[in-house]
């Protein structure tokens, strides 16, 4: 399991690209017939891929948390990217569709990834943080999901957000994570950004056309930075720094959360006179 520290914003001001890149941006996430995982020091942040073909693909605890099955003091949000899969869980199927998602709940000692086709094979995207609490795994399919139309279309920025997990659907530790999509002719996401005070936040884009990037636009108000990014790429977005992003064409992302504070309009917003 790879590890990442958490970048302060006095050190962020200074960063190269390069530099920005190795500290913020994920992007060699989805590989065939492998399970990867990445250590965030922002809220103990796990964020990884599962891309079972041929074989399944098993969930363990990596040495680095110490732990004997990783759900073992952990809750797993899991999303499909990819074609039809299942994800097994202490012996229960659960059928994953394309942008289906599910909540495994802490406790759960056996999680299997499967893909139904080995020539369309699930991408299973996952994103995990500690929790205090034992919680049952739900089912999260899009067609259950909360869903809201943002945006207007002389802002470029008409989208639909849906909410898979969170509070209003089931109880969970602390994650709360979601899909949000872009119309086409639309680019803006976020806009005028702001900040989460009492979470961090993690952005999984896809949806791009293999030419499309996306920059998403990071840092504090006064010190904007950039990070290009691609399909199958995530961005680490840590509590300080002010979050918004447009690309090249429409895309989607799923965006993920956790912290002390599961509220979700507990934001701050970037006046545009202070960028």
């Amino acid at each position: 399991m790879e590890h990442r520290e958490l970048a302060d914003p006095v050190r962020a001001a200074t960063m190269s690209a390069s530099e920005l890149r190795a500290a913020f941006l994920v992007e060699d996430l989805f590989r065939a017939g492998e399970l990867k995982l990445l250590h965030w020091a922002g809220e103990r942040t796990i964020l990884g891929s599962a891309v079972p073909v041929e074989a399944p693909l098993a969930l363990e605890a990596p040495e680095e948390i110490r732990a004997p099955f990783f759900c073992a003091r952990r809750e797993l949000g899991v999303f499909n990217l990819g074609g039809p899969g299942r994800v097994t869980v202490l012996g229960m199927p659960h059928p994953l569709g394309p942008r289906d998602g599910l909540y495994v709940g802490r406790g759960s000692k056996e999680v299997v990834f499967e893909s139904d086709d080995a020539s369309n094979p699930a991408l299973f995207y996952l994103a995990s943080h500690p929790s205090h609490v034992d919680l049952p795994t739900r089912l999260a399919p899009q067609s259950d999901a909360q869903t809201f139309r943002l945006g207007e279309p002389a802002r470029a920025n008409v989208r639909t957000l849906r909410r898979y997990i969170h509070p209003g659907a089931f109880p969970t530790g602390q994650l709360v994570a979601g899909v949000t999509d872009l119309d086409v002719g639309s680019v803006w996401n976020t806009m005028p950004p702001h900040r989460h005070a009492r979470r961090t936040e993690v952005y999984l884009y896809f949806d791009l056309d293999p030419d499309a990037v996306v920059f998403h636009f990071m840092g504090q108000p006064g010190e904007t930075r950039h990070l290009v990014v691609r399909n199958l790429q995530a961005v680490l977005s840590p509590s300080w720094s002010m979050h918004f992003a447009a690309a090249t064409s429409r895309y989607a992302f799923v965006w993920a959360m956790g912290g002390e504070n599961q509220e979700f309009d507990d934001m701050q917003g970037v006046p545009m006179g202070t960028l």
